[in-house]
C-alpha cells in the first residue's frame, strides 16, 4: 500500500504541475511541460510495482526496491532544506526504510516466491 501511495503522490504532483501550467505562465514553457510529463511518467514505476506486489508477482519486488532506494537520498536532501521540507523529507525517507524492510522480510519474499524452498 505504501508503494501505491508513493506512486499516487508522484502522479498527483505531475497533474498539479500540468494544472499549474494552465493558471500560471512559467518562465520556460517547454521546460515546465517536460518536467510535468516526466514526473507523470515516473509515477508509472511505483504504481506498476504496487499492483504487482498486490497480486504477489515476483517481478514487482525489484522495481519497488528501486523506488525506495531513490526515496532515501531524496528524503535526505529534502530534510536539509528546513521548514516543511524537513518534515516531508523525513516522511519520504522513513517510508523508504519501512517499505525496504517489508520487501526483504522473509514472509514477503516467500509470498512473492523468492528465496529458498523446502523440497
Amino acid at each position: 500500500m505504501l508503494t501505491a501511495l508513493e506512486g499516487a503522490v508522484v502522479a498527483a504532483f505531475g497533474v498539479a504541475s500540468l494544472v499549474k501550467l494552465t493558471t500560471d505562465e512559467p518562465d520556460g514553457m517547454v521546460q515546465a511541460v517536460t518536467m510535468a510529463v516526466t514526473v507523470l511518467a515516473l509515477s508509472v514505476l511505483p504504481l506498476a510495482a504496487a499492483r504487482g506486489l498486490w497480486l504477489r508477482r515476483r517481478w514487482s519486488r525489484g522495481p519497488s526496491m528501486i523506488v525506495q532506494l531513490i526515496a532515501l537520498p531524496t528524503g535526505y536532501q529534502m530534510a536539509q532544506n528546513g521548514g516543511v521540507w524537513t518534515a516531508g523529507g523525513i516522511v519520504i525517507a522513513l517510508t523508504g526504510v519501512a517499505v525496504l524492510g517489508c520487501l526483504v522480510n522473509p514472509t514477503a519474499t516467500e509470498a512473492l516466491g523468492i528465496g529458498p524452498r523446502d523440497a
